[in-house]
């Protein structure tokens, strides 16, 4: 079959209601959660860079790093598992915490989740700032670990299940959007705080504390979603919600539909045993390539190191924080683009030309520094601008495509009984592999040099023709009505079972057209 697109076409109803004032203030305060990834994403990099830092708990690679380079060091000077295991070791508390997030999630609700990750960070960030040894400076990463594990599992849910159909992709991209403003938020301080010895590396990891506190005030004041308060069995009070967040009090298509989910959600006792079930086969999939995916686009790789990377092809150590403010900037803009756009052009159009976007300039990355850097060779100026360029094209690619879409499609795909443990799935599979990219790649930098950019631009190639394939249309398609699209892809209806074998009567058309409700048989 040529590919994966389909039509939202069939049994899927479509519900009334406008974007509120009031859900897009809760939205735009939940996405804040976003802004803790980002942040630490960026600020990592930049205090590696930092002698100071450096000096006080990696003096091997201070050392190193200031060493006269010889033919195989420009690559290799960066490459120490103690380093690397402060950046990564939040990644893997992140991916143990998002186990534990999803139980609170479905038991607490997803406001709950969130009020607890931002305590969470909040505490990471205190301990980091007054760090005194190695120790010291990891046990505030795994707090920091902790918050970010809460706070991937609950935001992205919330905004899916705030967000009306229709412009649920925009809403939920607010999120990576936070990423990507707090990824340029952390380049920009670093690059004051560098200047700033000795003490500069402090401030720079103590104002993490600044989108924790966000994110806890939206824990606190932002309301719970309709869809979790009538899962825990506050109907009237889910109801209430919906009404206001719509705008309108027509809404019982949509109520409706939450009730229906809800009964089969409480029905589910383990939903980590039910999300095995032949239904859930292709969400299943999804929620472990994705983020899989998204990883091995390379993108924190380039983002977690930036400004180790710039400095080890040659930019100094102020035009090497300079150059990932720059690429922060382009991310901040290009993930703009994407929230302006993934609801008229669709989730796969952005998938597919992103990877053909990151394809091309990673095999160009590759070839500049294969001829003209290492060994005797360093980058000319013009050179250099152009690697920098490149990244940008890379990053943006990247920006509105994988970015945001890796987090969009996982938690708009998952019927309400098993959300809570398809989010735990991707957000674990996120962090396990942002874990093997960050605690992996200056040792691959080492021993691949310029080939990593060819090693990650090979597995956009099949991501991208995974998603071409796969991947259907979710596009304005209501969250409680998802089930429809696997059930009319030419490959995942195979799998998915028909609502008849489900023991659900087929729908009926009355009053000229409008769907009516399908009914469990008894």
């Amino acid at each position: 079959m040529a590919g994966g697109h389909v039509m939202a076409v069939g049994p899927i109803r479509h519900y009334e209601g406008r974007t509120t004032v009031y859900v897009a203030l809760a939205c735009i305060l939940a996405a804040s959660g976003g802004l803790i990834f980002g942040y630490d994403i960026g600020i990592s990099g930049g205090v590696t860079a930092m002698d100071d830092f450096l000096t006080k708990f990696f003096p091997t690679v201070e050392r190193n790093k200031n060493r006269v380079s010889s033919s195989d060091s420009d690559y290799c000077k960066y490459n120490n598992q103690g380093l690397q295991a402060f950046t990564s070791s939040l990644y893997l508390a992140a991916l143990v915490a998002s186990f534990f997030a999803s139980f609170t999630t479905r038991l607490l609700g997803r406001k709950i989740t969130m009020l607890i990750a931002g305590l969470s960070f909040l505490c990471g960030a205190t301990l980091n700032a007054a760090a005194q040894d190695l120790a010291m400076l990891i046990l505030g990463r795994i707090l920091l670990g902790v918050g970010v594990g809460f706070a991937n599992q609950a935001v992205p849910l919330y905004l899916s299940e705030m967000a009306p159909a229709k412009l649920r992709g925009g809403l939920n991209i607010m999120f990576q959007l936070a990423i990507t403003i707090g990824i340029l938020c952390a380049n920009l301080i670093n690059y004051g705080t560098n200047k700033a010895t000795p003490w500069g590396w402090r401030l720079s990891l103590g104002l993490a504390a600044v989108p924790a506190i966000f994110l806890t005030l939206g824990g606190l004041i932002c309301p719970e979603t309709p869809n979790s308060l009538i899962e825990r069995g506050h109907l009237e009070k889910g109801r209430a919600i919906l009404v206001k967040i719509r705008g309108t009090e027509n809404v019982t298509a949509e109520y409706e539909d939450m009730l229906e989910a809800s009964e089969i959600a409480n029905q589910v006792k383990h939903p980590f045993r039910n999300i095995l079930q032949r239904r859930n086969r292709p969400q299943v999939v999804m929620a472990l390539l994705i983020p899989f995916f998204q990883q091995f686009t390379g993108i924190n790789a380039i983002m977690f190191y930036a400004p180790v990377l710039f400095s080890t092809i040659g930019f100094g150590k102020n035009a090497s924080l300079y150059s990932a403010v720059i690429t922060g900037a382009v991310n901040v803009v290009a993930t703009l683009v994407s929230l302006a756009s993934v609801d008229k052009w669709g989730r796969r159009i952005l998938f597919l030309e992103g990877g053909i976007q990151m394809f091309v300039s990673q095999v160009l990355i590759a070839i500049i520094l294969a001829v003209k850097f290492g060994g005797d060779k360093t980058l000319s100026k013009g050179e250099a601008t152009g690697v920098v360029i490149l990244v940008c094209v890379y990053v943006a690619a990247f920006a509105w495509s994988w970015g945001p879409l890796g987090w969009l499609v996982p938690s708009e795909i998952f019927p309400l009984e098993t959300r809570s443990a398809g989010q735990a799935i991707t957000v674990s599979t996120n962090m396990l592999f942002t874990f093997v990219v960050a605690q992996a790649f200056l040792t691959i930098l080492c021993h691949f040099k310029y080939g990593i950019f060819l090693f990650f631009a090979g597995w956009v190639v099949i991501m991208t023709v995974f998603t071409s394939l796969f991947l259907p249309e979710t596009k304005g398609v209501p969250i409680e009505e998802m089930i429809h699209v696997w059930r009319q892809h030419w490959f995942w209806k195979k799998i998915v079972p028909s609502a008849e074998e489900m023991g659900i009567k087929p729908p009926t058309v009355v009053n000229g057209g409008d769907v009516e409700k399908p009914k469990q048989v008894s």
